[in-house]
C-alpha cells in the first residue's frame, strides 16, 4: 500500500517575493559591479546579474538564516568561470565602470582611476581577475576567496601574487602615466 506523500509546508509566496525584492533593490547593482569587472563586458555582466538573481530566487526558500548576498555571489563567479570555460577567450575594450563617484570627491579623477583600474584588470588572466576581484573588491580573505572560487588556498595566493606584480608595472595604473596626459 501507497502512502501519500505530505506536501512540503507553504511558504507565504507574497512574504518570499517581498523578501527578495528588498534584497534585490540592495544587490543588483553590487552584484552587476562584480560581474562587469569579472567580465569586462556591460552586456555579459547584464546577463550574469539577471542569471544570478534568477537562480538565487529559486534557492530563496533554502537560504534562511543565511547570507543571501553571499550566496548570490558565490553563484555569479561560479557563472562567470562557467561561461568562460565555454566560451574562447575574448579581449574587449574597456569603456566605461558603471560606479558613481563618492560624494565630494573630483568625479573626473573618479573616473580615470576606474576606468584605469577595468583596462589594466582585463589584462589579467581570468583566474587572476576573478582572485583580484574577490580579494580587493570584495574584500574576502583569501581563505574565503579560495572557498568563492572553489580553488586550493595556495591557488589563490599564486594567483594573487602573479596578477598584483603584473599591475604594478602596467602603464594604466602608473601615476606618471595620469601626470602626463593631464600636462
Amino acid at each position: 500500500m501507497r502512502r501519500a506523500i505530505e506536501a512540503p509546508e507553504h511558504v507565504d509566496r507574497d512574504t518570499r517575493d517581498t523578501q527578495f525584492q528588498a534584497f534585490m533593490g540592495g544587490a543588483t547593482q553590487r552584484l552587476y559591479r562584480v560581474a562587469y569587472l569579472l567580465s569586462g563586458d556591460a552586456g555579459e555582466a547584464e546577463e550574469l546579474t539577471q542569471h544570478t538573481l534568477v537562480r538565487t530566487y529559486t534557492a530563496w526558500d533554502r537560504l534562511d538564516g543565511g547570507d543571501p548576498y553571499a550566496y548570490a555571489r558565490r553563484i555569479l563567479v561560479n557563472l562567470h568561470s562557467d561561461w568562460w570555460r565555454r566560451r574562447r577567450k575574448r579581449e574587449r575594450p574597456v569603456s566605461e565602470v558603471p560606479e558613481r563617484s563618492a560624494p565630494g570627491s573630483d568625479p573626473a579623477d573618479a573616473v580615470l582611476d576606474r576606468a584605469s583600474l577595468a583596462r589594466a584588470i582585463q589584462h589579467l588572466s581570468r583566474r587572476e581577475r576573478a582572485v583580484i576581484v574577490c580579494r580587493f573588491y570584495l574584500d574576502l580573505t583569501e581563505q574565503q576567496t579560495a572557498a568563492e572560487l572553489g580553488v586550493a588556498l595556495g591557488t589563490v595566493k599564486s594567483a594573487c601574487s602573479r596578477a598584483l606584480r603584473k599591475l604594478r608595472v602596467d602603464p594604466d595604473l602608473s601615476p606618471l602615466a595620469h601626470h602626463q596626459e593631464a600636462q
